[in-house]
């Protein structure tokens, strides 16, 4: 019953998470040559906003590329002390989970504290676009649920010793 309903969330996320840095990264990078050609080649136009949205993408990217390291298994961890005492490798794994739940717990808490901060104060609003600052921080909470469901995937994964076929590409 587990196994169908974590393989179906994860192709989820995995989709989400593609896609979600495709469409993000497509538009910094067709907004930042649009910017450097318009420099370029004239001496009036300049896409003034064009910097804000790069950092607004590379602001997104980092959250939405935590959840996909938890998926790769590639978040830091320990790595030298299970490979000299083995015995430690299930217990220095349980901690690892461990931090990042808690992590993911403060992000979700967090976050969602400081998107409400964000959505009562009608003054945020990014420097140039004017678009509300909560749109992005709602992206906090919303990674930090990401990330809790993508780590309880991986302690499953961890219980029974293996790991599905959906977790590797």
């Amino acid at each position: 019953m587990f196994k169908k309903a974590f393989k179906k969330i994860d192709r989820i996320f995995l989709f989400l998470e593609e896609w979600s840095l495709f469409a993000a990264v497509c538009i910094a990078l067709l907004t930042a040559m649009a910017n450097v050609i318009l420099r370029k080649t004239t001496n009036n136009y300049n896409l003034y906003w064009s910097d804000e949205v790069v950092r607004k993408v590379i602001y997104f990217s980092t959250y939405v590329g935590c959840v996909a390291a938890i998926r790769g298994r590639q978040l830091i961890r320990i790595t030298a002390l299970p490979q000299m005492f083995p015995s430690l490798k299930k217990s220095l794994n349980l901690f690892s989970h461990a931090a990042v739940l808690l992590f993911a717990g403060l992000m979700i808490y967090l976050g969602m504290q400081m998107t409400l901060m964000m959505y009562e104060d009608e003054y945020a609003k990014t420097a140039t676009l004017q678009i509300p600052e909560y749109f992005f921080y709602s992206i906090l909470p919303l990674m930090g649920c990401m990330t809790l469901v993508r780590t309880l995937i991986a302690i499953r994964e961890d219980w029974i010793g293996k790991r599905d076929i959906t977790s590797e590409k």
